[in-house]
């Protein structure tokens, strides 16, 4: 049985953050999603004799699977499938993994897997679409499905007094290790060429892989020492299924997480689809896109580390569900100011804003999932509800973003259907109660 708060382990822990949080920042926020414009972007005008530079991005396309269609919805289908797949696949490779007790290889595996998925997008070419793809494809089920496996193991390493504390920590390394290797990146785009872009991705995919190798000499492969049989993946289901059935009688935790739903759909539609708000919505000076995207960028992710630290200190004072609360009601704010700014240094401004609620509301949510969980071993599976609920809300988020956009023809109105993520996750979490109130034979959404 694994000792609850070695620091050796629980540091080790906190190193996976570091190690993995390259994957969001540099492929889904920063270089990629500007990489990607512009090699869509030179493929159309090559294809059609085109100059470049008088490209309207509105009338970009490119071919996937025989149809002509924009680089944005055919990315946007792309991590929608894949974060159906991962929540498809998350809840049944919990259950194995807590029968079997194998977390760790489960985490390994992802790992690996998406560092190389990242390291083959040196290779993304717009005129082979559907393998290019590929690669974005399983990068996003590796990462998002490794999280599962990886936050499971803060309850078997931590008491739950320090749950907020070391979750917050965790994210606050990821922003300082995102950040570090985002900045190597930009040192040799912007000062050699942009033509070693793609050498980004390589740099992802091992710094990915090598700084997790800190935490996987730590965390043990089998905490409560499980002996599987051979028939483990109709066990796993088994498990699946008990621990579910469980989840069904946690009054708090379930009410918590209908409100985790709304409220951090609300927090990952924001975190997904901010650079294309900002290129549509915001006046940039001729020739400041790029520039002014990046330093948004950096601003969000210094300022979320230190307001991951600010919230894990506020909910030791006054509780992780009143904390939360207060953070949903700024996310409000922020959705309103997005909807009336403009220039280019009221962005900046939001972009602060969103940095400090950002990273405090993504640590406390995960420490609060994790203290509200009952006495259990079964950790994966737990977790794998979060999951689910975390990747279903993106789905929803991100549609109705863009529904929202294409009924009123303009980004803007987008952000009033996040703002109402938020409000209904405010409503839900006043409903959450102070302790655990056990009643059997409730269904999920009483």
């Amino acid at each position: 049985m694994l000792k609850k708060g070695n620091k050796k382990v629980i540091q080790g822990w906190v190193m996976y953050d570091w190690a993995n949080s390259a994957y969001p920042l540099v492929i889904s926020s920063a270089i990629f999603p500007i990489f990607y414009d512009d090699v869509t972007k030179n493929a159309y005008a090559t294809k059609y004799g085109f100059n470049v530079d008088n490209i309207n991005p509105n009338d970009v396309t490119v071919e996937f699977f025989g149809v002509n269609a924009s680089p944005t919805v055919i990315f946007s289908l792309v991590l929608s499938a894949s974060f159906l797949v991962v929540s498809f696949l998350s809840p049944i490779l919990s259950g194995i993994a807590d029968y079997t007790g194998s977390k760790k290889k489960y985490l390994k595996f992802f790992c690996y897997t998406g560092s190389i998925a990242c390291v083959s997008l040196y290779w993304f070419d717009a005129n082979w679409m559907e393998l290019s793809m590929i690669s974005i494809f399983v990068a996003t089920i590796s990462y998002w499905n490794s999280l599962v496996f990886y936050n499971s193991f803060l309850p078997e390493i931590a008491d739950p007094s320090d749950h907020d504390q070391i979750s917050a920590k965790g994210f606050s390394m990821g922003y300082y290790g995102s950040v570090i290797l985002l900045l190597i990146c930009l040192a040799m785009i912007m000062g050699i060429d942009a033509k070693y872009t793609p050498i980004s991705f390589i740099l992802v995919g091992i710094w990915w892989s090598s700084f997790s190798q800190l935490t996987y000499r730590v965390l043990p492969d089998n905490v409560y020492n499980r002996k599987p049989k051979l028939d483990y993946i109709k066990k796993g289901f088994q498990e699946l299924k008990m621990v579910y059935n469980e989840f069904l009688n946690t009054y708090r935790l379930k009410r918590y997480l209908q409100a985790f739903f709304f409220f951090n759909t609300g927090v990952q539609t924001v975190m997904l689809m901010a650079v294309l708000f900002a290129t549509k919505a915001i006046d940039w000076p001729k020739d400041g896109v790029k520039t002014g995207l990046i330093i948004s960028i950096l601003i969000i992710q210094i300022l979320a580390s230190i307001g991951a630290f600010l919230m894990a200190k506020l909910s030791n004072k006054i509780g992780n569900i009143k904390t939360l609360i207060m953070s949903v009601f700024l996310w409000i704010f922020i959705c309103v100011a997005a909807f009336i700014v403009k220039k280019e240094y009221e962005f900046y401004i939001l972009a602060a804003f969103v940095g400090l609620v950002m990273g405090g509301v993504q640590a406390i949510a995960r420490s609060t999932y994790s203290k509200f969980l009952p006495d259990t071993s079964d950790h994966a599976s737990y977790f794998s509800f979060y999951d689910v609920s975390e990747k279903i809300g993106i789905v929803f988020g991100t549609a109705f973003f863009a529904l929202a956009e294409y009924l009123f023809d303009d980004i803007k109105y987008s952000v009033i259907s996040v703002a109402i993520f938020f409000v209904i996750g405010l409503i839900l979490l006043y409903r959450v109660p102070k302790k655990e109130i056990e009643i059997k034979d409730k269904v999920f959404l009483t």
